[in-house]
């Protein structure tokens, strides 16, 4: 019931004035977060939140805490799991430095492709734009990664390329793209308040390498605190 009176607050529509230019013109700060687990352990992870200036993507502001994990993985459920953590290192830039909060966040988790993932519970709780981002289909709503998917991955030939990811219920779930001429594709999806032609777009501009940059930054980030727990 919890999950599907929160689902009902997604909005799967641009809301910012920045989003509507084709530069995004007014966007400065781009966010990117992450729960990584300690290998071996399912209950010790690293919290990380990263701000990154926009365009140019340096690095702002860095949190990353070890957080004990209590909540019981739940198939469907997974946000419910992880998300509190997430939230609370969307609250702590909030009180100590609150003209770095950033304008919109990458999350690389399914989102509305899972129905109704991290990005749109992290969204919904902290009013933030929210983007999906993965790099393995996820298989629901009948999509499967079989002949076809890897037939039109292939046809996918310069960067920015893209076809959509329709489910058997007729609904466009994400969009499948490459980036930098990568043959490995990303899965984007709606999180909050973003259209899904704003977040494919809005990953390509934060694309230095395969993987957006927010993203990458922030699993940095979390290899460096579970490797001074492991000290």
């Amino acid at each position: 019931r919890e999950q599907a009176r929160l689902k009902a607050g997604v909005l799967e529509r641009d809301t910012e004035q920045w989003q509507k230019d084709p530069n995004f013109a007014g966007l400065e700060r781009v966010g990117g977060v992450d729960l990584s687990y300690v290998k071996g352990d399912d209950t010790s992870a690293c919290a990380s939140l990263v701000v990154l200036s926009y365009p140019a993507l340096e690095v702002l502001y860095e949190d990353c805490r070890m957080v004990a994990v209590t909540a019981p993985y739940v198939p469907g459920f997974l946000a419910f799991r992880e998300v509190p953590f997430l939230v609370e290192a969307v609250q702590r830039l909030q009180q100590e430095k609150p003209r770095l909060r950033p304008q919109v966040c990458r999350v690389s988790f399914g989102s509305l492709l899972a129905g109704f993932g991290v990005a749109c519970h992290l969204g919904v709780l902290t009013d933030l734009p929210c983007v999906g981002v993965a790099k393995n289909l996820l298989q629901v709503d009948g999509l499967v990664r079989d002949e076809l998917h890897k037939e039109q991955i292939r046809s996918l030939q310069r960067s920015g390329d893209t076809f959509p990811l329709t489910g058997t219920s007729g609904r466009v779930l994400g969009m499948v793209s490459i980036y930098n001429n990568s043959s490995k594709p990303l899965y984007v999806s709606v999180g909050h308040r973003v259209s899904l032609d704003t977040a494919v777009r809005l990953v390509r501009c934060c694309c230095r390498y395969r993987i957006p940059e927010p993203i990458r930054q922030v699993r940095r980030q979390g290899l460096r605190g579970e490797a001074g727990l492991r000290q």
